[in-house]
């Protein structure tokens, strides 16, 4: 009896001092856990039923659903002008414009990751067919990418690659042209092309970075040994805001199935493909994609709560009056997983 008596005293005993500790524990810390939204960023041409681009348009101008649900717009900007934080004021509801200098602190409900989307600048990859196929023309096509790299005033750095079967990265994305001019000039023509190989390993690059990122290719004919099939390419493009322009020469144009695949996969991410019947083409083609980077407006948001973690369509309209405006983004993304930080924070008492 003594010893039964004996037990239990020392198993509540047990009891009372270890949940005691535990609850010590847990009232001098507690984890303050964050869940990283990723801003969804959206570069926007807007023209009228002449193609000529739509300037001057205003944050409420713009009308964005994601699998139908409104989003509010976090960011905004217009062409090479600086990025904007966008607030809405309590009284009116309208949007109100913040020079990037003034920003305010940003609310704990907001990611301090963000920042980097807002300051990210606009980041140009170039990516130059070296394969097999571009034995004829080279040394123009050279010429008509170096203008392009002189020309790019609004970029705040470029980088440009090579591909034939495997990828080079001759200039890592750099403020420094002619460090980019020389890798141009050093280039040399072979081996059988890998197109979409390659740029699937440009999106990757390009999404390490913030802000706004474009890859501009230049390719002289199909490609004839990836694995990746150009769906996987576009699908990434979009669920990392990378658009991409596509320049082609004639040559590509005798296969049928590339010329299909180049569209559909420069739509899908808001960017668009030329097709060059000669080298005074080939520099039109470049001067039209410069012109289209000056004239895209930067919008971005913090998707709202939405079910669905599989692809989500994106939808952008202009309100009233400036509906008949014709725009051209990207249609839709998949998410990127949720990223989460854990910090040990002094409780409250």
């Amino acid at each position: 009896m003594l010893g039964k008596r004996l037990f239990l005293f020392c198993f509540f005993s047990l009891l009372i001092f270890g949940f005691g500790s535990k609850t010590v524990s847990t009232q001098d810390y507690q984890p303050d856990i964050h869940v990283i939204v990723n801003m969804v960023q959206l570069n926007v041409a807007v023209t009228d039923k002449k193609g000529n681009y739509v300037t001057g348009l205003r944050p409420e101008d713009f009308l964005i659903t994601e699998d139908g649900i409104g989003e509010k717009i976090a960011t905004f900007g217009e062409g090479d002008e600086p990025t904007r934080l966008v607030e809405l004021t309590p009284d009116n509801g309208k949007p109100n414009e913040m020079p990037r200098a003034e920003m305010p602190d940003l609310p704990r409900t907001v990611p301090a990751s963000a920042l980097g989307s807002l300051i990210g600048g606009s980041n140009v990859f170039i990516l130059f067919d070296t394969s097999n196929y571009m034995y004829r023309g080279f040394v123009f096509a050279q010429d008509a990418i170096a203008d392009f790299i002189r020309s790019l005033e609004g970029a705040d750095r470029v980088a440009f690659y090579s591909y034939s079967r495997d990828l080079s990265r001759a200039t890592s994305l750099t403020s420094d042209r002619g460090q980019v001019l020389h890798g141009v000039r050093s280039t040399v023509a072979g081996d059988d092309a890998a197109l979409y190989n390659c740029l699937l390993l440009t999106v990757k690059d390009a999404a390490q970075f913030s802000g706004r990122k474009v890859i501009v290719v230049f390719s002289n004919g199909p490609d004839n040994s990836s694995v990746v099939p150009p769906e996987d390419v576009a699908e990434l493009a979009q669920s990392t805001g990378t658009v991409i322009y596509m320049i082609s020469t004639q040559q590509a144009q005798l296969e049928p199935v590339s010329t299909a695949v180049f569209d559909r996969m420069t739509a899908a991410t808001g960017g668009k493909a030329y097709f060059a019947k000669n080298w005074r083409d080939e520099k039109q083609a470049f001067s039209a994609i410069r012109d289209d980077l000056a004239h895209l407006y930067s919008v971005s948001y913090y998707p709202r709560t939405n079910p669905n973690s599989g692809w989500r369509a994106i939808t952008v309209k202009l309100a009233g009056e400036k509906n008949k405006y014709r725009i051209r983004t990207r249609n839709g993304y998949r998410p990127l997983p949720a990223r989460f930080s854990a910090d040990n924070q002094p409780a409250a008492p």
